[in-house]
């Protein structure tokens, strides 16, 4: 019975300590600490929310730069249905949907080959919502961005130029280009033009 009581208590103490006081601790510590990304890293323009700089989301029309595929929810991008395909490299699904996608990335990029298409955009992250594209994924849009705005190529390559990250220290992670604040640099650049995704 003596034991009884000790587990009774301990796990009323453990889920006040873990479940209650823990919690409570580290979300005033984040809200302090790190507002932005405890308030989910919102982004916004003129008053409004145009999104999270953590979640990607879909961008079709050639005057913006399109995100990596998506395999959340039924039409991707769905952040309630974080998730990816799951397919393994010898799937029939998956390399169906990856040849799927480099003919629509080939047919709405004019002149680009197959064999300077990354990775990355041709298949889906593991969260399906990934937010960022490679430098070089950025870079293969350009011409088409360029066209649909009346920039230059130039223009457009120092907007990819700006909106790069680079290697966390130098040394860890790769490069990345944030889609969303890429393509909102855009609209700035060239305000009223191509401004509906």
């Amino acid at each position: 019975m003596n034991s009884l009581w000790i587990s009774i208590r301990m796990t009323v103490v453990l889920t006040v300590l873990t479940g209650i006081i823990y919690p409570i601790v580290m979300t005033v510590a984040a809200n302090v600490i790190f507002p932005n990304q405890a308030g989910g890293s919102l982004v916004e323009r003129d008053g409004k929310v145009v999104g999270s700089s953590l979640l990607g989301q879909n961008f079709s029309q050639p005057g913006y730069f399109h995100p990596r595929p998506s395999a959340a929810g039924n039409n991707g991008y769905d952040a309630t249905s974080s998730s990816g395909s799951n397919a393994g490299p010898t799937s029939k699904a998956l390399i169906d949907s990856v040849h799927g996608r480099l003919k629509d990335l080939l047919a709405s990029n004019p002149g680009l080959k197959a064999s300077d298409v990354p990775v990355d955009l041709v298949t889906a992250s593991g969260s399906g919502l990934d937010s960022e594209i490679s430098p070089a994924g950025a870079e293969i849009q350009v011409p088409r961005i360029a066209h649909a705005r009346g920039l230059t190529e130039d223009q457009v390559r120092e907007l990819v130029r700006q909106n790069t990250r680079s290697r966390w220290a130098g040394i860890l992670g790769e490069p990345g280009v944030n889609v969303l604040m890429l393509n909102l640099a855009l609209d700035q650049m060239a305000t009223g033009k191509g401004t509906s995704r």
